[in-house]
């Protein structure tokens, strides 16, 4: 199972973005997908999380402002990030539960600057 994940990039302050992350190989009825970011000298936190039936999840900073969503038939999640902030910045991190293993994407680096 691989997930790539796809448009990280710069963007202006108030800008918006939208990252999308697609798991393939042989996996189905994925359980849990979430967005990860971690910031240089600091540690990796949950941004957003879905399960599979459409409960999310938020970290407190980015409510309001960031909507996770699925696509179950494509086993893919997305993150849009509106209203962005420089503390926005970080490398943004997709990971899915299956049963009880977890995979990772490759990292997205998401820059918030003028």
């Amino acid at each position: 199972v691989q997930l790539q994940a796809f448009v990280g990039g710069l963007v202006q302050p108030w800008g918006s973005l939208r990252l999308s992350c697609t798991a393939s190989g042989r996996i189905f009825n994925i359980d849990d997908m979430s967005w990860y970011r971690q910031a240089p000298g600091k540690q990796r936190e949950l941004v957003a999380g879905i399960i599979r039936g459409g409960a999310t999840n938020y970290l407190d900073s980015v409510k309001g402002r960031f909507t996770i969503s699925r696509d179950n038939a494509r086993n893919t999640v997305y993150l849009q990030m509106n209203s962005l902030k420089p503390e926005d910045t970080a490398v943004y991190y997709c990971n899915i539960r299956k049963a009880r293993t977890y995979y990772w994407g490759q990292g997205t680096q998401v820059t918030v600057s003028s």
